[in-house]
């Protein structure tokens, strides 16, 4: 039962990956090209800054040589947002299966389209809107690279502190909800999440590291575009999968009825 519905995951996965990637490549690729060209020019006009303070000075620079360039924007943009994207999805869509088996049955009285939506959009706050509050998405150029590190690490620990809090919350859930009924305890677990995450979110260091020069329009239409790409892999695998396991399991029935009637 397990392996089917983890291959049902991944298999769901796969078409949340084609469509994130075509909405990807149209709305956020040339963003990113955008933020690039920015970059190349404030490099330009540091280089430029430096040979006219030399000349000033007296002193001839040597001409810098580009650096080479490994992997070209087409390949970038093309099949190396494909790969990432593609493996990003389908890896979410094993996970998403696993948790579903984990969950289904024990979320409450609800049929498995509403356990793998319910499942989704708790996926999407936890382990993107929520971090992203706190250190949201910037193109590929910006930010200092000697704090990728950093940045990276603090973005983590925000996924997995928010990941920890929102099962937290759905067992407080499960629990009070004997005493408070099913809306309030939903209610009440839904509050605890928001103070504890906005208690982290203000404990854990800022990071603005977006040059004040940059283009503002880039920067939203960007985020806008990482946003979109998310919200269309969730609401694949919510939507998705949940029809896929809701009639695998309507036929499954009526097979065994068949069978007892016989």
């Amino acid at each position: 039962m397990v392996g089917k519905l983890l291959t049902r995951g991944m298999l769901v996965g796969l078409l949340a990956g084609i469509l994130s990637f075509g909405f990807l490549k149209i709305v956020g690729e040339p963003q990113v090209d955008r933020a690039i060209a920015f970059e190349s020019a404030m490099d330009e006009a540091k280089t430029q800054a430096k040979v006219d303070e030399a000349k000033a000075k007296g002193i001839d620079l040597p001409k810098e040589e580009p650096e080479p360039e490994l992997v070209s924007r087409e390949v970038q943009g093309g099949i190396g947002l494909l790969t990432g994207v593609m493996v990003y999805s389908v890896a979410f869509g094993g996970l998403f299966a696993l948790v579903f088996a984990l969950a289904y049955g024990r979320m409450g009285d609800f049929g498995p389209r509403a356990t793998s939506a319910l499942l989704a959009a708790a996926g999407l706050v936890a382990i993107y809107i929520v971090p992203n509050l706190k250190y949201p998405a910037n193109p590929p150029s910006v930010g200092i690279p000697d704090t990728i590190g950093m940045r990276t690490a603090l973005y983590f620990v925000m996924i997995l502190v928010s990941l920890a809090v929102m099962i937290a919350a759905g067992l407080l859930r499960l629990r009070l909800k004997p005493r408070f009924g099913a809306w309030n305890a939903a209610l009440i677990a839904a509050a605890s999440y928001l103070v504890v995450m906005v208690g982290v979110s203000l404990a854990l260091p800022g990071v603005n590291e977006v040059p004040e020069a940059f283009p503002a329009v880039v920067l939203w239409q960007f985020r806008i575009a990482s946003l979109g790409a998310q919200l269309i892999m969730w609401a694949t695998l919510g939507l998705a999968f949940g029809a896929w396991t809701e009639r695998a399991a309507t036929v499954r029935n009526g097979l065994q009825l068949k069978s007892a009637a016989r």
